[in-house]
């Protein structure tokens, strides 16, 4: 009997398929944990950098019209590929000084969202509108309800989200026709 337990003691014939079948599962959720993780961040930054983007090309004009927003918002999308842009909810919205120390709406369009009320209050951080001074800035904000696609680690949605200033640069506000 003692022989037996030596022989088995000693014997190495199958050793690697059995530690292949004790590490091949945690390899395998390894690896799809990867690979989900970095999915979840090249979304993150396209969200973050659709906000940027939002604010900056407004920013960039004396005058909106619908029809411009409308191309906007397909540039925005755009940036979001190869994500879908359906679960991406976009408001971007001119924020001006009321000349008495209170930042209101003064114009905003969303996608996939509700825009902000015209004439209601936003807190913006100090400094970004000088009060009395009739500038504003323009706020994007977006909120992305992202999910993967293979749903291995991730499962159910991951919100995200993003919101950038930006000021006016040809002229004080951004008016919209």
């Amino acid at each position: 009997m003692l022989k037996t337990w030596l022989r088995m003691a000693k014997a190495r014939d199958g050793l690697a398929a059995v530690e292949f079948a004790f590490l091949a599962p945690v390899m395998i959720v390894m690896f799809f944990g990867v690979v989900e993780l970095s999915l979840a961040v090249d979304c993150h930054t396209r969200v973050v950098a659709v906000a940027s983007t939002a604010a900056d090309l407004v920013s960039q004009e004396t005058t909106v019209s619908n029809s411009d927003m409308s191309n906007v918002f397909s540039a925005l999308n755009a940036i979001l590929y190869p994500f879908s842009s359906t679960p991406a909810k976009i408001v971007i919205s001119s924020i001006v000084d009321n000349g008495h120390g209170v930042d209101q709406v003064a114009w905003s369009n969303a996608q996939n969202a509700t825009a902000r009320t015209v004439g209601s209050t936003v807190a913006v951080p100090a400094g970004l509108i000088v009060s009395g001074s009739g500038g504003s800035v323009i706020l994007a904000e977006i909120s992305y309800a992202y999910t993967s696609p293979t749903m291995q680690v991730l499962t159910g949605a991951v919100t995200m989200t993003g919101s950038f200033y930006a000021k006016p640069r040809r002229s004080l506000t951004v008016a919209h026709t």
